[in-house]
């Protein structure tokens, strides 16, 4: 059919119109006269594209991606042997050259269709990127750094060899933190090995230590050109394939950033048991009798550092037989249990301990365990499942098991309600073992401590040990350490006494005569036994 110029407007009308005018007066052209899209297309240089010759079959994003076609408004089909690129803007000159320098020819198809076809394809693409985003910020969380000799040996930059060459060094000392700290002439590297911190290395140089400060930032997804406050992170790594994990702080000092690296050593998740903890008989039998009763609460106590988390997880780890719903909230996730719901807290999306808690208990669980009591809230809603039939272990801090209900009425919880609710509290400390390759006997101290002769124990021959030093103890004399612990299991008479609020000795009496056995009575033992020193009993126990 052919139209009369009376009936279609000239293309050199169309080309007269501003820029902005031109494609929407072609658009509504070809919509209105759908035969004149081939005289259109002659008009303008273009390969007329009807709708019926081509299909979504056609469309070649191999030969043009995705991405450039829709930054250039095109669609390219492929056409037999020929690609074609249908433009939104026939009359770009740039549009017409870029589709020459890709061996394609420019075609002219119905604006309207070409235009909803980009924006459907535009809409595939965006959910695309949003894929891929996710995919990439969950694989960066998921990225391992992989260190070994070898690669430690050959890393050409120094500050990378640095960094990699003293996380694996640390795990090799069996350290659980390293300090890096800033001094006026560069950077200071410690270890806390067995709870004591001992000097490595010291780097000279200032601008090498900001260098190692801002490596680890990079790992720990930090602001590296934040210097003023502090920040926190974590990274992961792989080091002679055990999996460990890093947690990170960095805070500004006088001398520039320090940086403490936490070490969990991922690769003893599964093998948690209480026996691998170095407590005693009786006190082992104590803690598993508290914990293996049907519901109530049992808490474990002590400083930072003294083995809280680890006593709970290997606790759980026996518990988790697969006929019981366990349930976890912790801050951050520790270990990593099999067959265990494990939640971590998020304070930045609003999940507490608290709402946290409030959750699993509505997730039908049979045993809970709680990181950490806090505050009041927390405290009241886990004394409150304690009380309706689940099994609840966690931590707080306190001096001694008998300073743990002055600690709840403090976070103002009702005292009837809490020793009701508790089975017992577990109170522990982390001496070190004297080093079993330099270990020999010792002399008998000059003075014995004033427990030891009304002690039960006098009657224990002595086996006085001292560790002389070696390689393997970096020259301390200790290697490894061991747990110690004192169990009040609260029975009817110890409750009679904490709900008439005796007075604290008093209170001993009473659990002395429920079988109640000391820490100090504990780790005289281990010393007589010589498994440790009286100095490393002295530095890490009051008596």
């Amino acid at each position: 059919m052919i139209l009369s110029t009376a009936t279609i407007p000239g293309v050199d009308t169309l080309v007269a119109l501003p820029d902005e005018a031109r494609c929407q007066a072609l658009s509504e052209l070809l919509d209105s006269f759908p035969d004149a899209l081939e005289e259109t297309a002659e008009a303008l240089g273009l390969i007329p594209l009807p709708a019926k010759s081509f299909s979504e079959e056609n469309e070649d994003f191999a030969s043009i991606p995705l991405t450039e076609a829709l930054s250039h408004q095109a669609l390219p089909l492929r056409l037999g042997d020929a690609l074609h690129v249908a433009l939104t803007d026939p009359f770009s000159l740039a549009l017409r050259q870029w589709a020459y320098s890709l061996n394609a020819l420019p075609a002219l198809m119905s604006l309207s269709a070409l235009n909803a076809r980009l924006e459907a394809l535009g809409k595939q693409q965006r959910t695309l990127d949003q894929l891929e985003q996710q995919n990439s910020d969950e694989s960066s969380e998921a990225q391992w750094l992989e260190i070994t000799p070898a690669a430690i040996a050959s890393e050409p930059h120094a500050v990378i060899k640095l960094v990699n060459a003293t996380l694996f060094d640390a795990l090799q000392s069996r350290a659980s933190d390293i300090h890096l700290s800033a001094v006026a002439d560069g950077l200071m590297v410690k270890y806390r090995i067995d709870g004591v911190l001992h000097a490595i290395r010291h780097c000279a140089g200032v601008q090498q230590g900001e260098q190692v400060i801002s490596r680890l930032k990079v790992l720990s997804c930090m602001d590296i050109s934040e210097r003023r406050i502090p920040q926190d992170g974590r990274f992961k790594a792989l080091i002679l394939q055990r999996p460990v994990d890093f947690r990170v702080s960095i805070v500004p000092g006088i001398h520039g950033e320090d940086a403490v690296l936490r070490v969990l050593d991922k690769s003893h998740d599964q093998n948690l048991r209480l026996e691998t903890l170095g407590f005693d008989e009786h006190t082992l039998c104590a803690i598993r009798r508290l914990t293996h009763l049907p519901h109530g609460m049992v808490l474990v106590t002590g400083p930072t550092g003294s083995g809280k988390s680890t006593t709970l997880y290997s606790a759980l780890s026996e518990l988790n037989g697969g006929e019981s719903k366990i349930i976890t909230i912790e801050d951050p996730v520790e270990y990593q249990l099999n067959g265990v719901l494990q939640i971590p807290v998020n304070d930045k999306k609003g999940l507490t301990f608290a709402r946290g808690l409030r959750a699993i208990l509505r997730h039908d669980p049979d045993i809970i365990l709680v990181g950490e009591i806090r505050d009041g809230e927390t405290a009241g809603i886990a004394v409150q499942a304690a009380l309706t039939g689940h099994v609840v272990l966690s931590s707080v801090h306190a001096n001694d098991v008998f300073s743990v209900l002055e600690r709840f009425l403090y976070m103002q919880v009702e005292p009837a309600s809490l020793i009701s609710a508790l089975n017992g509290v577990v109170a522990q400390r982390l001496v070190r073992q004297i080093c079993p390759e330099c270990g020999e006997a010792a002399p008998t101290p000059e003075t014995l401590p004033k427990t030891w002769h009304p002690n039960p124990l006098q009657g224990l021959t002595p086996r006085w040990r001292q560790g002389r030093g070696c390689e393997a103890c970096r020259g301390s004399g200790y290697r490894g350490r061991l747990a110690l612990a004192e169990v009040l299991h609260f029975s009817d008479g110890i409750k009679e006494a904490m709900l008439a609020r005796a007075p604290l000795r008093q209170l001993r009496q009473v659990a002395l005569e429920d079988g109640f056995v000391p820490l100090s009575d504990i780790a005289l033992r281990a010393v007589a036994e010589g498994k440790t020193s009286l100095e490393e009993m002295n530095r890490v126990i009051a008596h």
